[in-house]
């Protein structure tokens, strides 16, 4: 039986379980990007190695490369990327912001321009629920307009009424009982307009809400008010999804604040430039002290990069831009912050987040 089960509860922190067509999450937890129905650089196995429980791929990117007739063919998205754990698909509408890809936006739905062949192609709610059935996913998101940091009032009204209007579409165009679906709440840094939205798209009864238009550009201390303020409105039976956020400290706030769910690919793409997250902290393997040093890139971790290779080794690797570098601080920078996450999840069971949260906190932005 899909669905969310929360199991436990540390003052505003929450640890649970969601429970879909390819097994259970257990929550906090954190999906590494698969836009292109792949982790950059990585296997499923080696997915499965980390402990990954389930990743995201971008249901539009997948509808213009390789198509959605031949993922279905190769009998879904599971199938097809040889991974059968979780998978969310996110509709688009993060597309928005990206110029290679938006080239008009109207009532009726997205125009989007390929940047592949410069072909447009319209977005329709509707389609967007036919395109990610027809792949398959364990959780679709709705189709959401989202405005880029710095829009005016004016627009962002626009864009609460149109994620409402097109919410409603897209839970009326859904057929699949296998498949969960996600409403996305809208409404950029102005309280009124996320209310008004955050009342309009819980008041449809999805299987659970993400947070969108934020950890887009704007200050810190405005994105975890509009996250608390978002938070303030969704069901507690609910999974709470907040949409590309993936720095460390950021996500132990996020979860004391009671976010279950996130995705970013900030652990992977600071992986391909040279960043290693550890316990005490973030450093540039490239530095000339890493030489000679044939110590691990974490003291105690027991991945795949930390069990087999040295310092030394990987930053050779990294400076001649061998992808095989890439891959290993990519595996160890994933399996950092799915071990975080998993502390994190037994310190609230225990009732002891504040303090984890506490010992961990503002150690991972160093240089």
């Amino acid at each position: 039986m899909i669905g969310f089960e929360l199991k436990h509860k540390d003052n505003s922190a929450r640890a649970g379980r969601l429970h879909t067509a390819h097994g259970a999450v257990d929550t906090p937890c954190f999906m590494p990007v698969a836009t292109n129905a792949g982790v950059k650089t990585l296997s499923p196995e080696e997915l499965d190695d980390i402990g990954i429980q389930a990743v995201i791929s971008n249901a539009f990117v997948l509808y213009l490369k390789p198509g959605v007739e031949v993922v279905k063919k190769a009998g879904g998205l599971h199938r097809f990327m040889n991974f059968d754990r979780t998978i969310f698909t996110d509709s688009g509408g993060f597309q928005m912001l990206k110029e290679d890809f938006l080239d008009a936006v109207s009532r009726k739905g997205i125009v989007f321009k390929s940047p592949y062949d410069d072909s447009r192609h319209i977005f329709t709610p509707e389609k967007c629920m036919d395109v990610q059935e027809m792949l398959g996913s364990d959780v679709a998101m709705v189709l959401d307009d989202c405005p880029p940091y710095g829009s005016g009032e004016r627009r962002v009204v626009e864009s609460v009424k149109r994620t409402a209007d097109w919410a409603l579409r897209c839970k009326e165009a859904h057929t699949s009982d296998k498949q969960m679906l996600f409403g996305i709440i809208q409404g950029g840094v102005y309280k009124r307009l996320r209310e008004k939205n955050a009342q309009d798209i819980t008041g449809l009864d999805f299987d659970g809400y993400g947070i969108g238009g934020l950890s887009i550009g704007e200050p810190r201390a405005v994105m975890f008010e509009m996250l608390g303020f978002s938070l303030s409105f969704i069901p507690e039976d609910r999974p709470r999804y907040f949409m590309g956020l993936g720095s460390p400290a950021e996500l132990l706030e996020s979860i004391s604040m009671g976010v279950d769910i996130f995705d970013s690919a900030f652990p992977t793409r600071n992986a391909r430039h040279n960043a290693v997250y550890t316990r005490e902290g973030r450093y540039n393997i490239t530095k000339g002290r890493f030489k000679d040093d044939f110590g691990k890139l974490e003291e105690g971790c027991n991945c795949y990069a930390c069990r087999n290779f040295t310092r030394s080794y990987i930053s050779h690797l990294m400076r001649v831009y061998e992808t095989f570098g890439m891959r290993l601080v990519t595996i160890h920078n994933l399996h950092f912050i799915t071990r975080l996450l998993k502390n994190a999840r037994e310190a609230i069971k225990n009732n002891e987040f504040e303090e984890f949260k506490g010992f961990i906190e503002g150690s991972h932005e160093k240089i």
